[in-house]
């Protein structure tokens, strides 16, 4: 879809995606080595009582299950920003995480281009929101 598809309000509900342990540490393990995403005995001695996963990690499952609805497609050109980002749940190994996105801002900036942003709210199988955030993206018209 190009921009001038996208309408302030429209909402879309992607796949959920399951995540694991597995995915837990091993993206722990390349981008954020903290305890609490890779060691289970220490991890099982803080207030999450095991492993969780990473903020970044849950951004990065967010996004990618946002691009992956296929609404941006090759009329992206990139990312320009992130707003009001908030980690609000820990997630844990076999959550089921699916987001509700929502177009809150389209700016026309030349005849071929403009600024598209969204509001990702990331939700686990019991419709806890476990992030929020909001992404610009730069599109073709």
């Amino acid at each position: 879809m190009n921009l001038d598809a996208f309408g302030i309000g429209d909402t879309y509900t992607t796949q959920s995606y399951t995540v694991t342990e597995a995915d837990i540490m091993e993206f722990a393990q390349m981008y954020d080595p903290q305890y609490m995403h890779i060691d289970k005995n220490k991890a099982a001695d803080t207030r999450f009582k095991g492993i969780i996963a990473s903020g970044i990690h849950t951004l990065a499952l967010t996004f990618k299950l946002w691009v992956e609805e296929g609404k941006y497609g090759s009329e992206v050109i990139a990312g320009t920003e992130m707003n009001n980002v908030k980690f609000m749940k820990p997630v844990y190994p076999d959550d089921r995480l699916y987001v509700i996105v929502e177009v809150i801002d389209k700016t026309h900036m030349k005849e071929t281009t403009g600024r598209l942003t969204v509001a990702l709210n990331t939700y686990n199988q019991n419709e806890q929101k476990v992030f929020a955030g909001e992404v610009t993206a730069l599109m073709h018209r």
